[in-house]
């Protein structure tokens, strides 16, 4: 086999640079070790930034987004007892974020390709990556027991922090850098109808709280947990009993309780590894970096990448423009490290750490105060919650 893009990964970013690229007459092809199934049952964010939400508009994705999506124009913190509201729109000269579930989005992009005669493969094993310096790299997979070979001219590491792609290039030329974090979330999903109209993220002494939504008929709750703890430890009773603690009484006595559809308990870190380009290999999303989920920017970073990545490939086919190629990474980076740091701050202004000092708690406080009762404060929370500008390629 031979097409222009190799995309390793079938993922949400995978397969929107698969559909930017088609719709620009890029061929590519995706592979993916899951069935669609197994893709469609990870549930992980739905906070979608403006620019995630203009780049699905852009891949003619949008319709079903456009009408269930849930614009917000606001936030809400809550702290020491206190809701302190963050006018997104008013703050960043009207600029929204979507609360539209990834698997949604996910779902959407499957059946664009679907409707195309795009390849995806899905159910490979023993992908390989080769000569992925050279002018002609080349993956390998096995399927249904036969071993294949696509050519290409670049390849895209879609394939998350466990694939193979970020190990096909020599440790040697990396440099990883990671913060593991002490306590993990658990996080319930219900159709109950969401507690507020915004979400809420929520500061307690018991711990973090964020109250969240993926529609008006079903939420998303999460706790700050110890990492020792377990899921079988909690059943739905003790959460929402949990829950109810960590909320102010009149929020509490409005939360709708009911089964849960799912409950884990995902441990939080951040990590990114430069660089993100070896050769002709990119990583993109996951595969290159990792946030704790507090700022909502793992799918958005990741859209971000995407970005960037297709606007170089379409300059490289329709222009002729390879000396775009080796700014991938630089471009990528820059926003990949306001992602993180932003992410990293709010964890770090919303959860309470073990071992943490007396001036560290006053450091904390501090932050607090300021970020959350100053315009200024807020301004910054607000421009960064509903994504900081891309930058052009050109």
């Amino acid at each position: 086999m031979k097409t222009q893009v190799v995309i390793i990964g079938a993922g949400p970013s995978g397969l929107l640079l698969g559909q930017l690229l088609h719709n620009a007459g890029i061929s590519n092809i995706v592979l993916e070790r899951q069935t669609p199934e197994h893709v469609l049952g990870r549930i992980r964010a739905g906070v979608l930034e403006s620019g995630t939400v203009d780049l699905l508009r852009e891949a003619g994705v949008s319709e079903r987004m456009d009408a269930e999506g849930l614009v917000h124009e606001g936030v809400e913190f809550l702290v020491d007892g206190q809701r302190i509201p963050v006018p997104l729109k008013e703050l960043t000269g009207g600029k929204t974020v979507m609360v539209y579930g990834q698997t949604e989005v996910t779902q959407d992009l499957m059946d664009a390709r679907r409707a195309t005669d795009a390849v995806s493969m899905y159910g490979v094993s023993n992908v390989q990556l080769f000569d992925v310096k050279s002018d002609s790299p080349y993956v390998t997979f096995e399927k249904q027991g036969e071993t294949y070979r696509i050519d290409c001219d670049y390849i895209a590491g879609c394939d998350g922090f466990h694939g193979v792609s970020r190990k096909a290039i020599p440790a040697q030329v990396t440099q990883e850098y990671e913060r593991v974090y002490p306590f993990g979330w658990l996080g319930l999903l219900s159709d109950t109808p969401p507690v507020n109209h915004e979400l809420i993220y929520a500061h307690h002494e018991r711990g973090f709280v964020l109250c969240s939504q993926r529609s008006l008929t079903r939420s998303r709750y999460y706790l700050q947990v110890p990492l020792s703890d377990n899921v079988e430890a909690w059943p739905d009773e003790r959460f929402w009993d949990e829950l109810k603690q960590r909320l102010p009484q009149e929020l509490a006595e409005k939360l709708v309780t009911g089964h849960s559809l799912e409950k884990s308990i995902a441990p939080l870190r951040s990590y990114v590894v430069e660089p993100m380009q070896y050769g002709n290999l990119f990583l993109v999303g996951d595969a290159a970096h990792i946030v704790p989920p507090t700022g909502a920017k793992g799918l958005n970073l990741a859209a971000s990448d995407v970005n960037y990545l297709y606007r170089i490939l379409k300059k490289v086919y329709h222009e002729g423009r390879t000396d775009l190629l080796e700014t991938y990474s630089p471009m990528a980076l820059r926003r990949v490290w306001k992602g993180e740091r932003f992410s990293w701050f709010m964890t770090n202004l919303l959860h309470d750490f073990a071992g943490m000092n007396a001036f560290d708690r006053k450091m904390q406080q501090a932050d607090r105060e300021y970020y959350l009762k100053s315009r200024a404060g807020l301004t910054t929370i607000a421009e960064n919650y509903v994504g900081l500008a891309f930058e052009s390629v050109e």
